[in-house]
């Protein structure tokens, strides 16, 4: 687009700015780096998210945006199809925005022509899909550049409200210090590490005299499968099963972990959150979809096989992170970490 007719396009104030996201725990996540740019540019505008509300609650009221609106509203519909009825309610509710980006799958255009029949002028369209020209998180915020905007920190954070550290604290209370968090899930086969490993892994780590901590395995309604093989491996053993948890409660759960895992949405939670992350990666690209985060290590396959990653090598990535952990005895005080701008987050 002309230079000379972006800077007119998007001259006036932006007051109100819709974003539209779907897409999984990762998806949203990445494109976080989009929503924080927007922020600084825009502090005083009314930021909303059209998106998955059990996700995008990682961003509402925390720092991000100030309101979230399912995607799977059913009026929402008449949107995906041509020539259809609008809602007045919503018709009214997209026009009043002075700027829209939005990253749904419209092959056809007919979500966009709809938009615009309500009378929205600004629209920006996000990739729906990433590819392998550069990371993720890089992609998702290209969009940006055409209101002469740039994302210039593409390290994705999470804002832990008091009500979730509060959580946090009451679930890991007892629990010695540090936590070494598990998550033996991703959303394909493929990414995962076996079963078989986590459990020696596990036990070695149980079994060790310089491991001081306490082990939590994280769960999700994908993981039922691993998580009951790892539940019977261990059933007899202190081992912490943190299943299902909301999502803004479980960033604050992980908020001060060690934590391993494969490629996946938790691993993006759990980097953004500020747990000390040990990825494995295997048949994607971590130069695409590892998290940037400064405190990420990545295990990569260079045979992209996840199964020729040793427990050893593993082993000694968590030891590293482990010696530059303290031990906390049960009798101090265990509370989650301050962190800036986070603390005067609220939920």
């Amino acid at each position: 687009m002309n230079a000379a007719l972006t800077e007119r396009r998007y001259s006036k104030r932006m007051n109100r700015i819709l974003v539209i996201r779907g897409g999984a725990i990762g998806d949203f996540i990445l494109t976080l780096p989009v929503l924080r740019a927007l922020r600084e540019a825009y502090p005083q505008a009314h930021l909303e998210i059209l998106g998955y509300k059990h996700i995008a609650g990682l961003a509402e009221n925390r720092v991000y945006a100030q309101a979230v609106r399912s995607i799977e509203y059913g009026l929402l519909a008449s949107f995906f199809a041509k020539n259809s009825k609008l809602p007045a309610e919503l018709a009214d509710h997209f026009a009043s925005f002075d700027l829209i980006i939005s990253y749904l799958y419209d092959p056809d255009g007919i979500f966009e022509n709809n938009l615009r029949r309500c009378g929205v002028e600004n629209l920006i369209h996000g990739p729906a899909k990433v590819d392998d020209s550069e990371h993720a998180a890089r992609q998702l915020a290209r969009p940006l550049e055409e209101s002469g905007l740039r994302a210039s920190d593409f390290a994705p954070r999470i804002y832990h409200s008091m009500e979730s550290r509060k959580f946090a604290e009451d679930f890991l209370r007892g629990m010695p210090r540090p936590i070494l968090a598990i998550h033996p899930g991703s959303g394909s086969e493929t990414k995962n590490w076996s079963i078989g490993n986590w459990i020696r892994f596990g036990n070695d780590m149980l079994d060790s005299d310089n491991f001081c901590g306490s082990l939590v395995i994280v769960c999700g309604e994908a993981d039922d499968t691993q998580c009951a093989r790892l539940e019977s491996a261990w059933k007899d053993r202190d081992v912490c099963f943190a299943k299902n948890l909301p999502l803004p409660d479980l960033a604050a759960v992980l908020e001060d972990s060690i934590f391993v895992g494969h490629d996946s949405g938790i691993s993006h939670l759990a980097a953004a959150a500020g747990a000390k992350c040990i990825l494995l990666f295997g048949p994607t690209d971590p130069d695409i979809w590892a998290p940037v985060n400064e405190n990420v290590d990545v295990i990569n396959a260079v045979s992209g096989k996840l199964g020729d990653i040793g427990i050893f090598e593993v082993e000694a990535a968590v030891a590293a992170a482990l010696s530059a952990a303290r031990c906390v005895p049960l009798e101090e005080p265990q509370t989650p970490s301050s962190q800036s701008e986070a603390a005067t987050a609220t939920s």
